[in-house]
């Protein structure tokens, strides 16, 4: 049998890093896991609401989280010039003004708000699922999504890319898997830098998992 791994999880400390970075009491854990959640929830959702995002390329792919004694800093990982820059730094100090109104917090500690522009967007595999999934929306083949995302991340200068789309492809009535790769992909190499990214996408035939494998 096959014994599957999260690429992610079999590289944490050594080339990967948690996204949530604190110490609780194990009484006090799931309390603060849900906070980060929330946290998380709110960021993306006031994006959504009260910036204008034209594509998912400017969206938001990372959401680091770190909880000191008496400081929360959140360092936010977007691809866009423009997210925050519109307005100058008003949009973030509203951000955190609103962050720090809210009751979701366990511990009163002060807040940090900082935004990190990642230079290569298409070297991130959230950024590639959500690229297809809007594809797959707008009713283009998968093959054809599949191959542009590849052709996007090796413009990228990443060394290799797998993606895999299951689900009922092009409509069909039996569901079954359809991958391609291109370059190297070590996945039991340790030390090899592996980005990984799971999304689920709604269609009008039903609902499709993608799955992105991405050897920077």
């Amino acid at each position: 049998m096959g014994q599957k791994i999260n690429p992610l999880g079999f590289r944490l400390g050594t080339t990967q890093s948690h996204h949530s970075l604190w110490f609780a009491q194990p009484k006090n854990y799931s309390q603060n896991l849900q906070e980060d959640e929330k946290i998380r929830d709110y960021i993306k959702n006031y994006v959504q609401k009260n910036m204008q995002i034209s594509s998912v390329v400017e969206g938001i792919t990372r959401i680091e989280i770190q909880k000191q004694i008496d400081v929360t800093k959140i360092k936010i990982y977007t691809a866009s010039s423009t997210l925050f820059t519109e307005n100058g730094p008003q949009e973030i100090k509203e951000l955190q003004m609103n962050l720090q109104k809210k009751d979701f917090y366990c511990v009163n500690r002060k807040l940090n708000l900082a935004i990190t522009r990642i230079a290569e967007p298409y070297r991130n595999p959230n950024i590639l699922a959500e690229y297809i999934a809007d594809q797959l929306n707008n009713r283009v083949s998968y093959r054809k999504a599949m191959k542009k995302a590849i052709e996007l991340t090796e413009k990228a200068n990443a060394k290799g890319i797998r993606v895999q789309i299951a689900g009922r492809l092009g409509g069909k009535d039996i569901a079954r898997v359809a991958w391609i790769q291109e370059g190297r992909l070590p996945l039991q190499t340790i030390q090899a830098k592996i980005d990984y990214c799971s999304y689920t996408v709604r269609t009008i035939h039903g609902v499709l998992g993608i799955k992105i494998w991405i050897f920077i």
